[in-house]
């Protein structure tokens, strides 16, 4: 699981954390040992966000801000965007900027910033995961840092049968359908990383 086709895969580095602020410290982070795994997509590539969308049944959360542009494009709006205005660790382009702002401009649109440095997931991006899935309006979740483990928590605070797509780099997107299978590869994942797993999963499950 990597940034979309679009972005840069996880295994970015963990640098530039600020020790003031306890809800952005690390709660989880991702281990040397575990980065080769989260390169195989999750679920089927589609490179048509159409007929993706024909696939879904329920809640959609994006990752990242090519799949968010796609999905946009395709007009279907994410329940939960997660984005952090890059792509391969470059800032996206002018239109994908324009059209993702544009919908974060909407009245009934909901925007919550965090912080989440590479390679780590903090307290502050699951908490926030877990308001964007319980507001009934559309929510984007502006991440200073980087969004691409974002995709483990989420498969845990999505109700079954929710979708969540993220980017395999230069592929196209993935589809992964929120079922007691992808949870339980989620948890297994997020158990391995180092760090509050207990925590986590207690904020990500309750």
């Amino acid at each position: 699981m990597t940034r979309d086709d679009a972005d840069t895969d996880v295994d970015g580095d963990a640098d530039g954390i600020d020790p003031s602020d306890d809800d952005d410290q690390p709660l989880l982070s991702l281990p040397e040992s575990l980065r080769h795994e989260l390169k195989d997509p999750m679920g089927p590539i589609e490179t048509d966000a159409g007929i993706l969308l024909e696939a879904v049944d329920g809640p959609l959360i994006a990752v990242g801000d090519v799949v968010t542009y796609h999905l946009l494009q395709a007009g279907r709006t994410p329940d939960v965007a997660l984005i952090d205005g890059y792509t391969k660790r470059e800032t996206v382009d002018a239109e994908i900027e324009r059209v993702v702002s544009d919908e974060r401009a909407e009245d009934d649109h909901t925007i919550l910033e965090v912080a989440n440095p590479p390679a780590v997931l903090t307290r502050s991006l699951l908490e926030a995961l877990v308001e964007g899935l319980e507001r009934p309006d559309p929510v984007t979740i502006v991440v200073d840092g980087e969004e691409d483990l974002a995709v483990l928590p989420a498969l845990l605070a999505a109700p079954e049968g929710a979708s969540i797509v993220y980017g395999q780099p230069d592929v196209g997107m993935v589809h992964v359908t929120v079922d007691a299978e992808t949870r339980a590869s989620a948890r297994d994942l997020l158990e391995r990383f180092d760090g509050d797993v207990e925590r986590a999963l207690a904020l990500l499950e309750a």
